[in-house]
């Protein structure tokens, strides 16, 4: 490499991304090693993080999901002095079955009781108490959902990298990652802005960039398909109390409602499969959610106080991607969280620190059926590498 000694930097780890992967995978590794995280935005948490809804529930997502997110959930009430604040405050979740879906909601509580047992099945009067705007007679049943939680999405993210920090971690951004290069067991990556970092392990934590950064370490994709997600806030009508409302979203994710103080916050729960990109949100796709809010609910505010959007990023099994690529020495994934990082990571970095390590996976982790082979890049649910 023809930079300069003095513009190399050496280390234990590269973790490249600055979002909450990236953040509290670097934090867990840092405490037995160097670790530099780059970020290639000037900011970190710029992309997804940042602008996520912040939720802890305990019933979203598939069983892996929900595996790692109430294995988070004691890391996130008590966190080390490093976050400085309390990370959660109690927001319940309502779950609705429109007519004829009642069954569908049956059946997901009969799977995720064993894990969430206080979530129960309540009558659409019930219902109509947890979320008055919400119209009774227009559905079957719904999953009620009392200790799901808000995150301080901000607070907790920060509180990983000044973790990170203060175990010795380096974090640089506006520091793009310009080439890549294994050299005698040793990753050299040239960055942007005019520095080469070097370490036996890198970490590929790019999120919606995850298959470009693989690509450019000589990887196959593990088929990451970055989802755009649409978010906008109108005003909370008047006389509606939103201290103890709960978050409204219906099985199928039509939609979802979220109070934000005299606002609510709302999204069409749109997927719409894009580029990595900085996103914007659908206009389309935000007057669709009017349309099935107005239709399941009394709320019929159109104003638009403010909207943006942020990129999911999944593949193929919508299960995250952590653990080393069975073909590039020492690159390690951590990537594919979805719309699941925030609530996961704290789990999913102690998962990825033991993989990493050689270890077995934390006991609280294993005792819910988690197995390191559930996210290895190469587990046959990835039909994107299993062509190759």
């Amino acid at each position: 490499m023809s930079t300069s000694a003095r513009d190399t930097h050496l280390a234990d780890a590269i973790v490249v991304g600055g979002g909450i992967g990236g953040a509290s995978l670097g934090y867990e590794l840092a405490s037995d090693r160097r670790v530099t995280l780059l970020e290639r935005e000037k900011t970190l948490a710029f992309h997804t993080t940042g602008r996520s809804a912040a939720l802890f529930l305990e019933t979203y997502g598939n069983s892996t999901i929900r595996a790692l997110t109430t294995a988070s959930r004691d890391f996130l009430v008590d966190p080390p002095e490093a976050f400085r604040s309390e990370l959660l405050t109690p927001r319940p979740l309502l779950q609705f079955a429109a007519t004829g879906r009642g069954p569908a909601l049956e059946a997901m509580h009969a799977d995720i009781k064993s894990l969430t047992p206080d979530a129960q099945l309540v009558s659409p009067a019930q219902a109509h108490t947890f979320f008055p705007p919400l119209r009774p007679e227009l559905i079957d049943c719904a999953l009620y959902e009392p200790h799901s939680m808000e995150v301080d999405v901000h607070a907790l993210h920060q509180g990983f990298v000044r973790g990170l920090r203060e175990r010795g971690g380096r974090v640089h951004t506006g520091a793009a990652v310009t080439s890549l290069e294994r050299v005698d067991g040793q990753w050299h990556v040239a960055t942007s802005n005019g520095t080469t970092h070097v370490a036996p392990l890198l970490v590929d934590a790019a999120g919606a960039w995850a298959d470009v950064l693989g690509s450019m370490a000589g990887a196959d994709p593990i088929g990451l398909v970055p989802m755009r997600r649409s978010v906008f806030m109108v005003a909370a009508p008047e006389g509606l109390d939103t201290s103890d409302l709960a978050t409204l979203s219906d099985i199928d994710e039509k939609f979802y409602i979220k109070p934000e103080g005299a606002q609510l916050l709302c999204s069409p729960a749109d997927e719409t499969p894009t580029e990595p990109s900085d996103a914007r949100p659908d206009e389309l796709e935000i007057a669709r959610a009017f349309d099935d809010i107005a239709e399941a609910t009394t709320l019929t505010a159109r104003h638009v106080r403010s909207s943006w959007a942020g990129l999911r990023s999944f593949v193929p099994d919508r299960t995250p991607v952590v653990g080393f690529d069975p073909n590039i020495e020492g690159l390690f994934w951590c990537a594919g969280q979805g719309g699941y990082g925030i609530q996961t990571c704290a789990a999913l970095a102690r998962v990825g620190a033991a993989i990493v390590r050689g270890q077995a996976l934390p006991n609280d982790v294993a005792e819910r059926g988690l197995h390191a082979a559930d996210l290895a890049p190469d587990r046959p649910g990835l039909s994107i590498r299993a062509e190759h």
